[in-house]
């Protein structure tokens, strides 16, 4: 694909990608054309109806379109550059990278709503109703279509396949595809901006409260600043190698070593990429037996794709 591999001298590759790698690639191209469709006929429409509340959602989702433009290029990126040798541990993580990116601009998303709905309590502006209503619950529409399609449905999928010596795959529920997840995200945050504004829009033309649509958009911003401190919290945690709490692999690790008497001395456990993670383990012994032993012992973990064994004499 391109020169930059370096030879391979290691008899095995590192290909880390998330099981639906190139499902979700595909299935987040196609809601970014989606998006910008939509996008653009907000614009259109809410300069022509002269409703700021549409314009104002139609450059929201320009920057929604703009995040999972991010994913997808991670996703391509990832996928040209796996088996490029440069990247020494895979590309895997290129998504946790790629949804923390996102998940700032969704915070980002969060205050310019937030501020913008503090300006209009203090200076209301008038709203051509019917129009703005029927152009919100098109939108709406084609969020919840977005959404249904990027959702991560991990609990259907649970094949385990095994390949080359010990890269076993499988996900057991960490295989949290964050960048998938940080496009889901973004979508449904368009999602409730809608749900709200028709919301606002129909108690505003049926009691004129012009208020209600500004309060829905402070409403809105706060939920959407949550899902976005969640995110930057797990992908970014992904990215300094942090084990969350409920992982149970490194205990598994120590379990599987140690039931023979050998003693753990140094082990780092971190994810390589979702549903994958890497392990260097360090042990004690008093007779001490070649690395693909105790390797072995640890070809029952699934998702540990990456082993490197360290082996020392137990000075007597």
């Amino acid at each position: 694909m391109n020169k930059a591999h370096l030879s391979a001298s290691s008899g095995h590759d590192h290909v880390f990608l998330g099981e639906n790698h190139q499902r979700n690639e595909r299935r987040t191209w196609f809601v970014i054309a989606l998006t910008a469709t939509m996008m653009v006929a907000e614009i259109a429409a809410g300069t022509f109806y002269g409703s700021m509340a549409l314009v104002a959602d139609g450059w929201h989702m320009s920057t929604h379109a703009a995040a999972m433009l991010i994913a997808a290029l991670a996703y391509l990126f990832a996928r040209r550059n796996a088996r490029n040798r440069r990247f020494t541990f895979g590309t895997g993580k290129l998504g946790d990278l790629a949804g923390f990116a996102s998940a700032i601009v969704l915070a980002l998303i969060a205050l310019l709503i937030g501020w913008e709905s503090l300006v209009r309590l203090m200076n209301p502006v008038a709203i051509s109703f019917p129009q703005a209503i029927s152009v919100a619950v098109l939108g709406l529409v084609v969020n919840l279509v977005s959404a249904w399609l990027l959702r991560d449905d991990h609990s259907h999928h649970h094949h385990h396949h095994h390949h080359d010596h010990d890269h076993a795959q499988g996900a057991r529920g960490h295989g949290r595809d964050n960048n998938l997840r940080a496009a889901y995200l973004h979508v449904l945050a368009d999602a409730l901006t809608s749900v709200l504004a028709i919301v606002a829009l129909a108690a505003g033309s049926l009691y004129g409260w012009l208020w209600l649509d500004p309060l829905m958009g402070v409403v809105g911003a706060l939920v959407i600043a949550r899902w976005s401190a969640g995110l930057i919290r797990d992908a970014g945690s992904v990215l300094l190698d942090y084990i969350p709490a409920g992982e149970e692999l490194p205990e598994e690790i120590r379990a599987a070593i140690e039931r023979d008497g050998d003693r753990i001395t140094d082990l780092h456990v971190w994810q390589l990429g979702p549903g994958h993670h890497g392990a260097i383990v360090s042990l004690v012994t008093k007779n001490p037996q070649s690395p693909s032993l105790y390797r072995d012992k640890l070809r029952h973990l699934h998702e540990l794709s990456h082993v490197t064994v360290e082996v020392e004499r137990l000075a007597a």
